[in-house]
């Protein structure tokens, strides 16, 4: 049985959900659409990534919050800078598509959902949810509020708690991060079974649905990886950002496609610096601190996939209430979770914003699992080269400022 296991494991996750949860559900949900109990895989998958992340998000946020550095240098600043806005514009891109190209969601019992009425409505219940107990905001899944006691918790540890309560608290949140890559593994069985429900409920034309989701998701990582990035840095290196973010993408972001894992991606990321003559202990810090927190493709899934959740439920969405979903995804962005798809666990956090319960919003999350086939390697490509992009620029920045002449592709072509 061990062994078994072990061999399992051994095959690529992806592999493992496109033929035993894609394919082996829809041949199910086809021959035997009555069939009883298959369902329940789906079910038992969602419940338990439902009760964890409540958990996850407040533990994660919490002790990143806690054992950050103080007194970071002026290239980290730039850097981190640079991580945020690009996570910004990129939720910004879903966003917009999103309006212009809206997709919507095949969901169960969504009848009762109760949408907020104009934006006043929307802002006062989001004000109300923030200040919930925060005990009972994690029993009920109340994103909004857990946010932000977990901000308060962690800025309040960081001040007062000593060295060994900080390890405890950041060894808890490795913890349940071991668990959900651990449980993870049963992702197949758990796609398996809501595939089987789709299908057997809403036929072979369910697909429809999933290939306008994973459309709209690569054409805004392309529209990101080849205009905001390049704007980002353009602009703030005043010069043709092209050549270095081209560079990046061949050179790590193809790499990143095929491993699906900007963690993995670091090795790679690291000898890239080396070669674009970057400063080591700047770029040994930087670039594992973005591995970590520079997830635009997450930004992207969190904004889409609410948004679709809007529109299937018929949640009118404001101007600013959109600009509050880009700021809550940036935010979700950067807490995911170092798991497959830890984006996705992030997603009623985000819906939370416009009055969509977490029973609901986990639906999505589930249509998550099974487009992740596809989009998970874009996203991965996207967050890993933007690593390199933003940690060349951040220093390209610091030293255009000391006067110091910049020549990223010459340093490149000597190496």
């Amino acid at each position: 049985m061990k062994n078994i296991v072990q061999k399992w494991c051994e095959y690529n996750l992806i592999i493992r959900i496109l033929v035993v949860g894609l394919i082996g559900g829809t041949i199910l949900g086809i021959l035997f659409p009555q069939a009883s109990g298959i369902d329940l895989l789906g079910n038992l998958f969602v419940g338990v990534l439902k009760a964890i992340a409540p958990l996850l998000v407040f533990l994660l946020v919490s002790s990143s919050l806690s054992k950050a550095k103080k007194g970071i240098g002026s290239k980290f600043k730039t850097c981190i800078t640079l991580y945020i806005l690009s996570m910004l514009l990129a939720s910004l891109v879903a966003v917009t598509m999103s309006f212009i190209f809206p997709v919507s969601l095949t969901l169960t019992n969504a009848a009762h959902v109760s949408a907020p009425n104009g934006l006043g409505t929307l802002f006062t219940n989001f004000f109300l949810n923030i200040i919930s107990n925060p005990i009972t905001a994690l029993a009920e899944g109340n994103y909004i509020s857990i946010l932000f006691w977990a901000i308060m918790f962690g800025v309040v540890l960081r001040i007062v708690a000593k060295e060994t309560t900080l390890d405890f608290i950041s060894d808890c949140a490795d913890a349940i991060s071991l668990f959900i890559r651990t449980f993870i593994q049963l992702a197949p069985f758990g796609v398996l079974g809501l595939v089987f429900t789709a299908v057997s409920q809403s036929g072979i034309g369910i697909f429809t649905v999933y290939g306008k989701i994973i459309l709209l998701g690569i054409t805004c990582i392309l529209i990101v990886a080849f205009i905001t990035d390049p704007l980002i840095a353009g602009i703030t290196l005043k010069r043709n950002p092209y050549p270095l973010v081209l560079t990046c993408l061949r050179e790590s972001g193809i790499t990143a496609f095929f491993t699906r894992s900007s963690a993995a991606n670091i090795p790679i990321n690291m000898r890239l610096c080396e070669r674009l003559g970057l400063d080591k202990e700047f770029y040994s810090v930087s670039i594992a601190l973005g591995a970590t927190i520079n997830m635009e493709g997450a930004a992207v899934n969190i904004a889409i996939m609410t948004l679709a959740l809007c529109h299937t439920l018929g949640v009118g969405v404001s101007y600013p209430s959109a600009i509050a979903l880009c700021i809550i995804a940036t935010i979700a962005a950067c807490g995911v979770a170092a798991v497959p798809n830890g984006s996705l666990l992030l997603i009623p956090m985000a819906a939370a914003l416009f009055g969509i319960s977490s029973d609901v919003a986990m639906q999505a999350v589930a249509v998550g699992f099974i487009t992740a086939v596809v989009q998970d390697s874009f996203d991965t490509a996207l967050n890993s080269s933007g690593d390199v992009i933003f940690t060349a620029t951040a220093e390209y920045y610091q030293r255009a400022k000391k006067g110091i002449e910049v020549n990223f592709l010459g340093e490149f072509a000597k190496k």
